[in-house]
């Protein structure tokens, strides 16, 4: 680290981590499916969470915004999922057995590793993690460690959809929350970020209090992201990533996870299914990759954390000045899988640097924390945007998905005119009808679709949902109760989050 350490406090840093992934569970297994709900919880939530309880064991509080979507936590705390994690864990202990005894030393090595690894999340499966997420999360979110955000239910993108069904969307994700957790989240993670005007009215009425947005959707407001704004004539907080320090990170160009000794995401030694190599360089072919070397890596994750304390300090000095000696916030925002997941090294960078940066004198807090210190500034009225490619809605809205973005158009159309033939007790059928149809509205198949990442996978998705739904809708229209009520029963054997939703709400507005 270039800068000074110091004790004198120069300014606010929030990290926030936003855990999500669309419900997988009984919609295949690999490449995409289960496997890859497995691979996160073995090699981000787990070790990001001990990084998380270690640093609590030694007293520390309002480390960092963790926002976990309704939709992944009810496949943590699911029974089904933590089974097939268990066999997915065997299996992964197995084929670390069988390269333990390869006759390529760095093979045998790298067998070993995994092996331990394996035996370590077998052994929290079985243990801590036995009852699911909620009870390892409660603790940190109930002793401050960690401040929770909530969402909508199966993360759809909420300016697309009209207000009874972005209301109920948002309505059933809180209480989701409430549920697992015992306290229903102050704030959210906006899905993709997305934003258009008037929505911080719902999050008013809903008692959302603050909510993440990009930096250029607040920007383009005249606004900064040094400090967080009331939006519009509300007191709904809109906090903005500063892109200039998390892309210091996640820039596919010049992040960290590209330095050439970190493990290579995209290399495979293909009998064993492990990764064997280092990055090397951006450019250097897969049969050309290095072996990976864990002390040079090391290595590399205590520079890079240096580095961003370094950058987050010059950073918050410089907004200081510019501030005539107020002092600035940064917030930096991230898919908690990047952590583990696709950056092998991600949760020991994240350890080194939430112990550093104290010690550079920036107030490492959670965004309540934030508001607590006085990082507000003045209203804004914002306009559209989101985090996505140009930063507007086009990875969402575009030409790419324009028939998925029809489709789910006409559909919450057709079921909202299901629904408003009212009905005095609650009825599972209905309750499956709108469970599928939020599934069908999750903002990963356009993304998927967009990105052409597994489009295929994604177009299947958004079609299986679709269809059943309307068959659903057409029973019950048909009044035919035996045929849909079957239907129902069928439908919630692999797609039943949120049992406590209620169809009745949304027929009366969400």
């Amino acid at each position: 680290m270039t800068g000074t350490t110091t004790n004198r406090p120069v300014g606010t840093f929030c990290l926030v981590l936003h855990t999500h992934l669309p419900w997988l569970a009984h919609h295949g297994a690999w490449p995409v499916g289960e496997e890859w709900l497995h691979q996160a919880w073995a090699t981000s939530y787990l070790p990001v969470i001990d990084v998380l309880e270690r640093l609590a064991s030694e007293g520390r509080t309002d480390l960092l915004t963790l926002g976990l979507t309704p939709v992944l936590a009810a496949q943590l705390d699911d029974p089904y999922c933590r089974r097939e994690l268990q066999t997915w864990l065997g299996f992964w202990q197995v084929r670390a057995e069988g390269l333990a005894t390869h006759r390529d030393p760095a093979l045998r090595e790298l067998g070993s590793r995994e092996f331990v690894a394996s035996q370590r999340a077998l052994e929290a499966l079985d243990g801590p993690w036995s009852g699911g997420m909620s009870p390892v999360l409660r603790p940190l979110v109930d002793s401050g460690v960690v401040e929770l955000l909530g969402g909508p239910a199966t993360h759809p993108f909420q300016p697309l959809l009209d207000e009874p069904w972005l209301r109920f969307a948002l309505r059933t994700g809180l209480d989701d929350a409430a549920l697992r957790l015992g306290s229903r989240p102050e704030g959210i993670w906006a899905p993709e970020c997305g934003y258009r005007p008037g929505l911080e009215q719902d999050y008013a009425d809903l008692g959302v209090r603050r909510f993440l947005v990009d930096g250029p959707t607040l920007q383009g407001a005249g606004g900064t992201t040094a400090e967080a704004v009331p939006v519009g004539d509300s007191d709904v907080l809109a906090f903005a990533r500063d892109l200039d320090v998390t892309y210091r990170v996640w820039s596919p160009r010049k992040g960290y996870p590209g330095g050439r000794w970190y493990r290579d995401f995209h290399t495979f030694d293909h009998v064993s299914g492990f990764r064997p190599a280092r990055v090397t360089g951006t450019t250097t072919p897969s049969q050309e990759k290095a072996r990976y070397d864990p002390h040079r890596a090391a290595e590399a994750v205590a520079h890079d954390a240096a580095d961003f304390v370094d950058v987050v300090r010059r950073r918050l000095v410089d907004l200081a000045e510019q501030r005539e000696g107020r002092p600035g916030l940064v917030v930096a925002a991230y898919d908690t899988e990047l952590f583990g997941h696709w950056w092998y090294e991600g949760p020991q960078w994240l350890e080194a640097v939430l112990r550093a940066l104290p010690e550079a004198g920036v107030r490492v807090t959670t965004l309540d924390g934030a508001v607590e210190a006085g990082h507000v500034g003045e209203a804004r009225e914002l306009g559209a945007g989101s985090w996505g490619s140009g930063k507007d809605w086009r990875v969402w809205d575009g030409e790419a998905v324009a028939d998925l973005v029809d489709d789910n158009e006409r559909l919450r159309d057709r079921v909202s005119k299901v629904l408003a033939v009212a009905t005095p007790d609650r009825d599972p059928v209905r309750d499956q009808l709108v469970r599928s149809t939020l599934l069908a509205l999750s903002s990963d198949w356009a993304f998927m679709v967009t990105k052409d990442s597994a489009a295929g996978y994604a177009h299947d998705r958004h079609d299986r949902h679709h269809r059943e739904a309307r068959l659903l809708a057409d029973l019950v229209e048909r009044g035919d109760g035996a045929a849909a009520h079957a239907l129902a029963m069928r439908l919630q054997r692999t797609d039943h989050p949120f049992g406590h939703l209620d169809a009745r709400l949304l027929a009366a507005g969400g």
